[in-house]
């Protein structure tokens, strides 16, 4: 199967329906992605497929012939004021999520809301830092444009939502809100 992975053309030999996250980790030996739930709930395993973010546990392979994959590793351009936000916010702590968050994070539009953004990462968990320390993150690295909500937002009813699959394509929009 030949597609390409963070800007370089690969052809992976794995049965068409092995899991994206499994040829990840696995045959590429890109450890970054995460599996967490395994089930497409957590957010754990996001990866960008032709710059939209995916489960890599719920992708078969197969889905990926000629794409363009983009895990953590690849990640360019505003990744890296991403990854420094996230450390001088506290939005860190385990780090698990971190890969995930930092992968759908960097698919986010130049200009959206802060509640653009937070349906959008609704399906990425943390279960260490709630969600406020991660929505500072992502504004310090420049994005979002806020709109009707304060710095640090995010606090208890973030922590409160539940998970969801929202923006990944498999029907859910519970998120942390």
């Amino acid at each position: 199967m030949r597609f390409v992975l963070n800007g370089k053309t690969v052809t992976v030999r794995a049965h068409p329906m092995k899991r994206l996250l499994d040829v990840l980790r696995e045959d590429c030996r890109l450890t970054g992605t995460k599996e967490g739930c395994g089930e497409g709930e957590c957010g754990a395993c996001t990866v960008l497929v032709d710059g939209q973010p995916v489960n890599a546990c719920l992708v078969p392979l197969a889905h990926v012939r000629g794409a363009r994959v983009t895990t953590v590793e690849g990640l360019r351009g505003r990744a890296r004021a991403l990854q420094e936000a996230f450390v001088e916010e506290g939005a860190t702590q385990c780090g698990f999520c971190t890969p995930g968050l930092l992968v759908a994070a960097s698919a986010l539009p130049a200009k959206v809301t802060f509640e653009e953004m937070r349906a959008s990462l609704a399906g990425n968990i943390c279960r260490c830092t709630g969600y406020g320390a991660i929505y500072r993150a992502i504004e310090k690295a420049g994005l979002p444009r806020r709109s009707r909500q304060p710095a640090g937002a995010g606090g208890a009813a973030a922590k409160a939502g539940g998970a969801g699959k929202a923006g990944r394509g498999v029907g859910s929009d519970r998120g942390p809100a």
